[in-house]
């Protein structure tokens, strides 16, 4: 880490601009898998959830010979990342059905569907049959840790789900918000949060109690990661991480301050779309303006020119013969 120099003082400045605006790899907690490894041997790797590949290369930096990489829809931009290292192995399908299907491996990564049926699908499988692994799991606190997120178009069988929206949380308060973290079509939260089989971290906490031995080490920071395993010298290397009061203050401060953000960027745009509307308005009204205004000389124009001919008749009446009624008249 640089905290800068007497003679390089914006070293952490220029560190904070070059990162991402909204933290959400498990890139960032490279440090916690560098433990892992450090805790017993990890020569193969399953992860589920792929993002762009950078995650998965660590993987391989810190050891690993053979990383399966499940991603059911890769992008070119993914294959490509992937095809560079022949340590990592694409895996083009849908967990936890591919799961019985892949090596056993030491190290499973479950950051895909982030919904209590999925979890606890990938979570019972590996509990079951890896029982020397280790298990990293992401997004185990807010949003996602009692509420459901549903990537779009969902596999789950419609019992597996809640009723869902597009809208999204925020922590301003407890219902959803057009104005909160949203999906922008990529995936929808459950409408309402809490209650029974809703969220990752409720998908954990039930798989531990189905399965003894195993512990959960919650480390809350960016979304929250959580490590399952049964070795206990891993879980007291992680005690400085685990459940600690500054990791937990400083996320729910991100959390606050990034949803204010998202509730601004909302208002704004909200704003941008008023001003819009109304100057569409203005520039109609204008126009109908300019039409009546151009129809009322048409209408003056023309009183004129009937005033004028009007005129003109009455000048010929006036210098007209007289009549044979006037004629008659004047005799008598």
């Amino acid at each position: 880490m640089n905290y800068g120099t007497r003679t390089d003082p914006h070293a952490q400045a220029r560190a904070a601009r070059q990162g991402p605006l909204l933290l959400h790899s498990l890139s960032c907690f490279r440090e916690i898998f560098e433990i892992v490894y450090a805790s017993r041997p990890i020569r193969t790797v399953v992860e589920v959830g792929v993002e762009s590949g950078q995650v998965s290369g660590i993987y391989t930096e810190l050891g690993a010979t053979a990383v399966y990489c499940v991603d059911p829809e890769p992008t070119d931009r993914l294959r490509a990342a992937l095809a560079g290292n022949p340590a990592l192995h694409l895996v083009e399908a849908h967990s936890p059905d591919v799961l019985p299907e892949l090596p056993v491996a030491d190290l499973y990564v479950l950051d895909g569907d982030h919904n209590y049926a999925t979890v606890r699908a990938e979570l019972d499988w590996v509990l079951a049959n890896a029982p020397d692994a280790v298990v990293v799991l992401h997004d185990l606190l807010w949003p996602c840790s009692r509420r459901d997120q549903y990537y779009l178009p969902s596999r789950l069988a419609p019992e597996d789900r809640h009723p869902s929206s597009a809208d999204g949380p925020t922590v301003w308060h407890d219902e959803l918000t057009p104005a909160g973290f949203v999906g922008l079509g990529a995936f929808t939260a459950a409408q309402e949060a809490g209650g029974e089989r809703n969220g990752v971290l409720t998908a954990v906490e039930d798989a531990l109690t189905a399965n003894d031995g195993w512990h959960l080490a919650m480390i809350p920071a960016i979304f929250g990661v959580g490590v399952v395993t049964r070795h206990e010298a891993l879980l007291g290397a992680l005690a400085p991480y685990r459940d600690s009061r500054l990791l937990y203050t400083m996320e729910n401060n991100r959390l606050a301050l990034y949803t204010r953000l998202l509730q601004l960027q909302f208002e704004a745009v909200a704003h941008a779309e008023d001003a819009d509307t109304m100057a569409e308005t203005v520039n109609r009204q204008r126009q109908e303006i300019e039409r009546l205004t151009a129809e009322t000389a048409d209408l003056r124009a023309q009183a004129d020119d009937l005033r004028r001919q009007n005129e003109r008749l009455r000048a010929m009446v006036d210098a007209r013969s007289p009549s044979l009624a006037d004629r008659v008249l004047r005799r008598q």
